[in-house]
């Protein structure tokens, strides 16, 4: 009796499945929208690889599934389509994480999907959009410290940044690291000069390592990774020619160990994390509003690495470095911003 009952069990799994995958076929997202738990897709401008901005998104998504149980889907726009897959993504989730100041359409498209809740990674609607939470980073806060320990560890007295490109939000970093440099210098009576390259490219490390080379050919001796996956370029002529990097968004140093000697932290991944399992928690009180994920939240600030990795960073350099985040967090240092 037992094997029949066991042979029944069986054939009726074999039923169940064939009788919902073409279902599932049909429509790919349908197992997770009946599944239980929040439904959240994360949708990035980009694409995931690049060991910063992207990856510590997906990161935070991932923890959200591990420890929250969310449901989670990710979508890659590839630089395309931004709009089109923003809508994708709307159709089967109860949140949506755009990650991105490309979607600048989304104060649009939200107001469509009222039962949907949004949340936009990097940039804020002009207006409060009831379903929406913008969050954006003070960057510049973090990359004053980048351009103090630059300069600091310069020998040439010149240091360099390599953006994404000449758009706003990159240009914050760099006003915020030529601030943080000239701070340097102007304590320590030294010249400091900050040389600037843009690759227009968030991809191709080509670009990015010749960027570096023309900046380090000008004696630049430290050049700040602000443009993606394309610095993958930066740290191998580091590499190759000796100078040194410094890493963005995450923690890169593990990259190249012997190339970068700090990174310029964005916590994107605790930010998207935090404010889903908010959501998750029943609290949609965030919606409506733009949140500053700043130093003094503890989004912002510098990594070294692991203490098993060279530290070419001096003791007294970081100590120096955690007094001034405690004068901007206080309000002594205001720091140069590109936006409002």
């Amino acid at each position: 009796m037992e094997i029949l009952k066991k042979k029944g069990e069986e054939m009726m799994k074999k039923f169940w499945i064939f009788l919902l995958t073409p279902l599932m076929l049909l429509f790919p997202g349908a197992a997770s929208v009946r599944a239980e738990g929040l439904n959240a897709v994360l949708v990035v401008a980009g694409a995931f690889g690049d060991r910063s901005f992207y990856d510590s998104s997906k990161a935070g998504l991932d923890r959200l599934i591990a420890e929250k149980g969310v449901n989670g889907v990710t979508i890659e726009c590839n630089n395309e389509n931004h709009d089109t897959q923003l809508r994708n993504a709307a159709e089967k989730a109860d949140v949506v994480i755009a990650v991105g100041w490309e979607f600048y359409n989304i104060e649009e498209i939200a107001p469509d999907y009222p039962e949907v809740k949004f949340i936009w990674i990097d940039n804020a609607s002009y207006e409060p959009v009831d379903n929406l939470l913008n969050i954006t980073y003070a960057q510049n806060e973090g990359s004053f410290l980048a351009g103090y320990i630059a300069a600091a560890v310069s020998k040439s007295g010149m240091v360099g940044a390599v953006g994404g490109e000449d758009a706003d939000t990159i240009n914050d970093f760099i006003v915020g690291y030529k601030q943080g440099a000239e701070y340097y210098g102007n304590e320590n009576g030294k010249e400091i000069s900050v040389e600037v390259s843009y690759t227009d490219s968030y991809d191709d490390p080509a670009l990015g390592k010749d960027c570096a080379i023309a900046l380090n050919d000008k004696g630049v001796d430290v050049i700040f990774n602000i443009a993606s996956a394309a610095g993958d370029g930066i740290f191998e002529a580091g590499g190759e020619r000796g100078f040194y990097a410094i890493g963005v968004d995450s923690d890169q140093k593990y990259i190249a160990p012997d190339v970068i000697i700090a990174s310029m932290k964005k916590e994107v991944g605790d930010s998207i994390f935090d404010a889903v399992s908010k959501l998750a928690d029943g609290d949609d009180s965030q919606f409506g509003t733009t949140w500053v994920a700043d130093m003094a939240t503890g989004y912002i600030g510098i990594g070294y690495g692991e203490s098993d990795m060279p530290q070419q960073v001096p003791d007294e350099v970081k100590d120096s470095a955690e007094v001034i985040a405690r004068k901007i967090i206080d309000g002594e240092i205001v720091v140069e911003t590109t936006r409002g």
